[in-house]
């Protein structure tokens, strides 16, 4: 029996990107959107003809945008500066600058006026662009024009979740994916096939993973981190180098002390958190038997305070959830895997960021992973889905039960909102990051004690995921209006 070849969309390398906070489809998003407007203006002559430009932010950009940093990625954008290699200490003084002065300089190179005020604009009452055309609810649009006042070009995009970026045209055409799908060895569409593929294959899902994903290297729109080799090697690496990522990140959070900004003044707790958990080896004092479990808590709320502070973080499968698979990466590396020779610690780490990778695949194209398309359950459920499924991978499981720790991980995230106060990925994200860590734990323990009873499947949770997700009222789903946002004014 053969397997299907072709008919996927979603590569390792745009699950796992590397960005700035707060967030990842109101920061990075826009910022990539904001990029690639002008990339496109570049390559035409209304580049050199524009002389303003303006923005419109709709929807949940427009209600949470403000604390989300949505404003300030715009602008960063515009001046030519991609995620993935902004310096976090340059941004303010690049703000500073554009502010003060008026002006942008246009992918850096050409002047523009530029006011807030009158060029970037939130519709805070408006959820879509406009009637008759594709829409989602994290909605922008970019248009220049040119000293007459005249509109030379203007295009909508789509944040989709994940810092995706889609145009209307694309969103219209092939939906949140937004291009055509690519030709893989083996590909998937559920979870039901994608270990029927393995089986025939005799392969396991993270080796199908990695062939795909050498399959999908040449495709110059996957942002991989650049790395030596070619092949399995040039996969294998870029993985190593964004889980190295994610330890600078950890590391950063567990240093730094201070207050988060935004005015809701919360304190970054991660390093006191360590500070207590070092205390107690160094006292060599009867250690807490879920110590394990506080160190996954305290590497998830690291990564979220550094995420909430603007910081450089991996996207896992958002910013809002960036925490979680770094978190259980972290307890496996140090605690679940045990006295381990580094290569077959390795080992266990790729297997945990590829099985990861299919899961979230699976939710990305069938689902969504945009806090304002579905809730947090979309995020955090989705990112606690990803790290269980890895776990049992990492820790030798079978593939049939790091499917089923991924649908118990979903299944009680189910419902979850998206209610954050003040629209700042603070209260309730990182605290919610350390809880949805320690539940992918706990979901990989439970499968692999207590295989073959599950009676729901992972494709099953999905779906329900995606179909309670457009159920849940729009208020509650990245606006700031209703839930914790409404009735917690002030902290």
């Amino acid at each position: 029996m053969k397997w299907r070849v072709g008919d996927m969309q979603t590569s390792l390398f745009e699950l796992f990107k590397i960005g700035i906070g707060p967030s990842s489809s109101h920061t990075v998003g826009p910022m990539r959107a904001a990029l690639r407007f002008v990339r496109e203006m570049e390559s035409s002559p209304h580049f050199a003809a524009s002389e303003r430009m303006q923005v419109e932010l709709y929807g949940s950009l427009a209600l949470t945008g403000t604390g989300h940093g949505t404003d300030k990625a715009v602008l960063l954008g515009l001046s030519g500066l991609a995620p993935d290699s902004v310096e976090p200490e340059a941004i303010a003084p690049l703000l500073e600058q554009i502010r003060q002065a008026g002006e942008l300089r246009l992918a850096g190179r050409r002047s523009l006026r530029f006011s807030e005020a009158t060029d970037l604009l939130f519709h805070r009452e408006q959820m879509y662009p406009e009637a008759g055309v594709a829409t989602h609810p994290n909605g922008m649009r970019f248009t220049a024009f040119n000293a007459a006042g005249v509109a030379l070009t203007s295009e909508v995009f789509y944040s989709v979740g994940g810092g995706f970026v889609v145009s209307a045209e694309e969103f219209a055409r092939e939906g949140s994916a937004g291009r055509s799908k690519r030709t893989v060895p083996y590909a998937f569409s559920s979870a039901a096939e994608l270990l029927r593929t393995a089986g025939e294959a005799g392969m396991s899902v993270a080796e199908i993973v990695l062939a795909n994903e050498v399959a999908l290297l040449p495709d110059l729109s996957i942002a991989r981190p650049k790395v030596e080799g070619e092949g399995a090697a040039a996969v294998r690496a870029g993985v190593m180098a964004l889980w190295a990522a994610m330890q600078a990140c950890i590391a950063r959070g567990m240093a730094t002390e201070g207050t988060l900004p935004g005015g809701l003044n919360v304190r970054r707790r991660a390093p006191g958190l360590a500070r207590r958990l070092a205390k107690m080896d160094e006292v060599g004092a009867v250690r807490d038997p879920l110590a394990p479990l506080d160190a996954v808590t305290m590497v998830a709320m690291a990564v979220n305070e550094e995420n909430a502070a603007g910081g450089r973080v991996v996207t896992a499968p958002t910013n809002g959830a960036a925490g979680v698979v770094p978190a259980v990466a972290n307890y496996y590396a140090h605690h679940a895997a045990g006295p381990l020779p580094e290569s077959e610690r390795a080992a266990g780490l790729l297997r945990y960021f590829l099985t990861a990778a299919a899961i979230g695949i699976l939710y990305k194209e069938n689902a969504s992973i945009s806090g304002a398309e579905v809730g947090c359950q979309g995020e955090v459920g989705v990112a606690c889905s990803m790290a269980a499924g890895g776990l049992v991978a990492a820790l030798g499981g079978d593939d049939a039960t790091a499917t089923a720790a991924a649908e118990i991980a979903m299944e009680h995230n189910l419902g979850m909102t998206c209610d954050p106060i003040g629209g700042l990925v603070q209260i309730p994200c990182i605290e919610r990051n350390g809880m949805g860590a320690v539940k992918a734990v706990n979901a990989a323990r439970l499968a692999m004690h207590d295989q073959g009873v599950h009676k729901v499947s992972l494709d099953q949770v999905i779906e329900t995921m995606y179909r309670t997700g457009m159920d849940m009222q729009s208020r509650y789903k990245e606006t700031s209006l209703a839930g914790l946002a409404l009735n917690v004014i002030e902290c």
